[in-house]
């Protein structure tokens, strides 16, 4: 095996749309791949992002946010929400996407995507360049048109993508390949 260094090469990386309020009450929103569950009970998430970016101070101020998980046809304004800086451009209305206010945190949710996770930060945990915030999910707003006959979510319905940061890509992640949990049985020395 070739050597790359101590390099941030993990695959894949979710590609999540983190959204939060201003100090005046402006919603923005942010994509991120440093992002991941970091918990089951209580069920929380987490994200990382530089000081430097607007939805850092976004959610250091209102103290809550939104993950809002996008499908393949939302590919583009994903990546556009990753490219400008909300700071002095209202890029949501840009993008021509619309936000509703979260019905359990004070962040705003974005109208359209298929998956919505309501968090209330935490904890910011500062690790060097980035910082970690974690969000404790206070509710999961679904499409009705991801869940499958058994009434839960379904990945191929909702058509995820991932981020590869080897060769700064989007794929698509919606082939199933086989049921968590069973795949594996029958391996093994007996």
């Amino acid at each position: 095996m070739k050597s790359l260094g101590a390099r941030t090469i993990a695959l894949p990386l979710p590609a999540w749309v983190i959204a939060a309020y201003d100090s005046d009450g402006r919603p923005n929103a942010m994509t991120a791949s440093w992002t991941g569950i970091c918990c089951s009970d209580p069920p929380c998430v987490y994200f990382s992002a530089r000081k430097s970016r607007y939805t850092y101070e976004c959610v250091k101020a209102s103290g809550a946010f939104t993950v809002n998980i996008p499908g393949v046809n939302q590919v583009e304004v994903t990546d556009y929400l990753g490219t400008v800086s909300g700071r002095k451009l209202d890029k949501l209305r840009a993008a021509r996407l619309k936000v509703a206010p979260a019905e359990h945190v004070d962040a705003p949710c974005i109208v359209g995507f298929p998956l919505v996770m309501e968090c209330r930060l935490v904890k910011p945990i500062d690790l060097g360049s980035h910082t970690m915030f974690i969000g404790e999910i206070s509710d999961v707003k679904c499409d009705e048109s991801v869940l499958g006959p058994d009434g839960k979510l379904a990945g191929a319905r909702l058509r995820p993508f991932v981020y590869s940061t080897g060769d700064s890509t989007y794929y698509a992640a919606d082939a199933a390949l086989g049921q968590a949990y069973k795949l594996g049985h029958g391996i093994g020395i007996e």
